[in-house]
């Protein structure tokens, strides 16, 4: 088990920590220019569309740091790509029910903290949740799948 850890927890997972700050601050800085700068905040689909912008460029961003950067895939065409997107979808999904259970579970419970309210507490206590659920699963769907070594 210790070997495994070991292995798992390498300079790969650590590359891909760095490159999810990295495609999270442009991500975000993308939302901020197109909600700020180019004035998408006026219009009522504005935040939304923002939003997908940066998740989109985002992602982009990780795909390509991921691949030669993170993991040193050499595989050519579109097979790599298409996985990484699947992994993506698989993962938001994942994060999608997990936060959902957390945040019923929570307020069943009636489990609150620092002064909030119950349901205040659940959403972001879900997030947090749902956030670290999201990069774990991400982490082993790209690199025993989307870049997996040969």
């Amino acid at each position: 088990m210790k070997d495994f850890l070991k292995k798992f927890f390498d300079i790969k997972f650590w590359k891909f920590i760095l490159v999810g700050v990295l495609n999270t601050l442009v991500g975000e800085g993308v939302v901020l220019v197109c909600l700020h700068v180019i004035g998408w905040k006026s219009f009522a689909w504005g935040a939304g569309a923002a939003a997908v912008a940066g998740t989109v460029i985002g992602s982009v961003v990780s795909y390509f740091l991921n691949k030669y950067f993170t993991f040193k895939n050499k595989e050519k065409g579109v097979k790599p790509m298409l996985r990484f997107t699947l992994n993506i979808v698989v993962c938001l999904l994942v994060r999608v029910l997990v936060s959902t259970v957390v945040s019923e579970a929570s307020k069943a419970m009636g489990l609150s903290m620092f002064g909030m309210d119950v349901n205040s507490f659940a959403a972001n206590l879900s997030w947090a949740v749902g956030a670290v659920t999201f990069v774990a699963c991400n982490y082993i769907g790209q690199r025993f799948f989307a870049f997996k070594e040969k």
